[in-house]
């Protein structure tokens, strides 16, 4: 009796440990995007642009910061585009070059850069997207001038590590807004210094 009830535990050890094993893949977590909603940004400023409510405009406090720049910064999504502005005096080549640049330093970590040129003679206003894929630490850059007197160049960044794949619809998402702030720009005259 003892026997088969040994023999029976050995079976059933031996045969309950047989199943496949299958590894659940990894995934990332889900994120809710708000609804795509615009308001104006004119704050005593030399430039004025449609921005998402679901953003917040900071004036940039950091010491190196200098008169009309500022974060809008993307609480939900933990993101912030770091708006510069710098007026121009014979000296648009350099900061044109100073964008190019700081695009470019992520050429060690990017995949591909692609450079979108914008215009629009109405405006005065011109620029280039720098849209940057990959695991870097910035996906997309931007610079617009009048070619004259206004320069403005502005950086996306997330608090986080970068991950391409995990980033990727964030990116997408905040890439519309920023298409959007680009052709809503416009250059104003009527500010304090």
């Amino acid at each position: 009796m003892t026997k088969k009830i040994l023999f029976i535990i050995i079976a059933l050890l031996f045969f309950s440990c047989q199943h496949d094993y299958t590894p659940k893949p990894s995934g990332y977590m889900r994120i809710d995007f708000p609804k795509k909603e615009y308001q104006h940004y004119l704050n005593n400023s030399p430039y004025s642009f449609d921005f998402p409510k679901y953003a917040k405009i900071v004036k940039d406090k950091e010491k190196n910061a200098e008169p009309f720049w500022i974060n809008i910064v993307f609480p939900k999504l933990n993101g912030k585009i770091y708006v510069s502005y710098k007026e121009i005096n014979n000296n648009l080549s350099e900061y044109i070059e100073d964008s190019r640049k700081f695009a470019y330093k992520h050429t060690v970590k990017a995949d591909a850069i692609n450079e979108k040129f914008y215009s629009n003679k109405q405006k005065k206003v011109y620029g280039i997207l720098y849209d940057i894929k990959g695991n870097t630490a910035s996906n997309i850059q931007f610079f617009l001038t009048d070619s004259t007197k206004h320069f403005v160049r502005g950086a996306l960044y997330f608090n986080t590590k970068p991950n391409k794949d995990s980033l990727a619809p964030v990116v997408n998402f905040i890439k519309t807004d920023i298409l959007k702030l680009i052709e809503t720009f416009e250059w104003e005259d009527n500010y304090k210094k």
